[in-house]
């Protein structure tokens, strides 16, 4: 009994953290490919897979600001932020893609495939997170 207590609050401890790992995660992937970007396509391939990873990570971002106002919001807890605020940043994501694509475009045709491959940005950290959980289930023998 007292061992699936300590199991639980250790599972809960460590996947209470699983949000701030895939965001650093995001960080690592975003320099490590636009890296390798850059060397592989050139700068202007790079400079937009760099761009489109800063727009994903901020779309990421917001999004999770806008489910936490969206939550305290429902459940009235603390102070609840103003729902034109929540639909005005949920909106400014997307303005704020369609910006980068515009200013990409106009630049170098060739640096919006590198912006479109940087919005997948989330989806690589995800799977290393996923990844990481399944190891360390395997590990603790889960």
């Amino acid at each position: 009994m007292q061992s699936e207590q300590l199991n639980t609050e250790r599972s809960e401890v460590f996947y209470s953290g699983a949000l701030d790992r895939v965001r650093l995660s995001m960080v690592i992937v975003g320099l490590i490919f636009t890296a390798a970007a850059i060397v592989r396509y050139g700068w202007q391939v790079g400079l937009g897979f760099g761009l489109g990873c800063v727009v994903s990570y901020l779309n990421f971002y917001w999004l999770k600001r806008v489910v936490s106002a969206m939550a305290d919001r429902i459940t009235k807890s603390g102070k609840g932020e103003s729902g034109k605020g929540i639909v005005a940043r949920f909106v400014l994501r997307y303005v704020l893609m369609g910006l980068a694509a515009y200013v990409i475009l106009s630049v170098s045709p060739a640096s919006l495939y590198g912006l479109l491959a940087g919005l997948f940005l989330p989806v690589a950290a995800i799977a290393c997170e996923a990844g990481y959980e399944v190891y360390v289930a395997v590990a603790r023998g889960l």
